[in-house]
């Protein structure tokens, strides 16, 4: 097949295999799971934000308790959800793993690094060549914020490991910071699907559910 012809009918429009597909959807319902749990946990269920509610409806009760009782309650709340956090994680660093699994026992053409290196081969006049790069580039640099990711999540996680501790700030500062990076990629890689569902490479969502071969407009 010319470059002119993998222009056209290149990755975008190919079929997936059934793994791949399950793999992209489970990642998807986990990082979603993941993203609610920070937003609940950065916001209704701060310790700090359900004092004051848990102070309030024991003296609606006829009780009484101590700011300090009361943040005790409240934390339960916050603690609760982060351990929920934590399961996801490890979710999400099973499945990172078995995404590198996958990619050194697939076939070698099926490699990013091969579709990264077929995309700069396509002739530079093409739209597609451009468009390619980007999004292949794209899926490198998410899966290097999911290994970081994952890795200070995973430090952060087992915070009873002694040997770990030195480590858990730096973890901590970078876990923070890495998750906008992941957070902004999805929400590109959301709109530019759509985009390309919409326009050019009509099916592609269809294509991720069923597998079927789409074929370009």
């Amino acid at each position: 097949m010319t470059n002119q012809q993998n222009a056209k009918t290149g990755f975008f429009n190919e079929p997936k295999p059934a793994s791949i597909r399950l793999w992209h959807w489970l990642a998807f319902l986990f990082f979603v799971a993941s993203i609610i749990t920070v937003i609940f946990g950065s916001t209704l269920f701060t310790t700090k934000r359900n004092i004051p509610m848990v102070q309030e409806q024991v003296q609606q009760k006829g009780g009484s308790v101590t700011e300090k009782q009361a943040r005790a309650v409240a934390h339960e709340y916050s603690d609760k959800l982060w351990i929920l956090h934590k399961y996801i994680g490890y979710g999400l660093s099973f499945l990172l793993l078995c995404r590198i699994i996958a990619e050194v026992t697939i076939s070698k053409e099926k490699k990013l690094a091969t579709r990264i290196r077929a995309a700069l081969n396509y002739p530079a006049e093409t739209i597609d060549r451009k468009h390619n790069l980007l999004v292949q580039y794209g899926y490198l640099i998410f899966y290097i914020l999911f290994i970081v990711m994952s890795v200070t999540g995973l430090i952060l996680a087992f915070e009873d490991v002694k040997w770990l501790d030195p480590l858990h700030q730096p973890a901590k500062s970078i876990h923070s910071i890495v998750q906008y990076g992941l957070y902004a990629y999805m929400v590109t890689h959301i709109i530019g699907v759509i985009r390309a569902d919409l326009t050019k490479y009509g099916g592609i969502v269809s294509r991720m559910i069923n597998g079927h071969r789409t074929e370009p407009k």
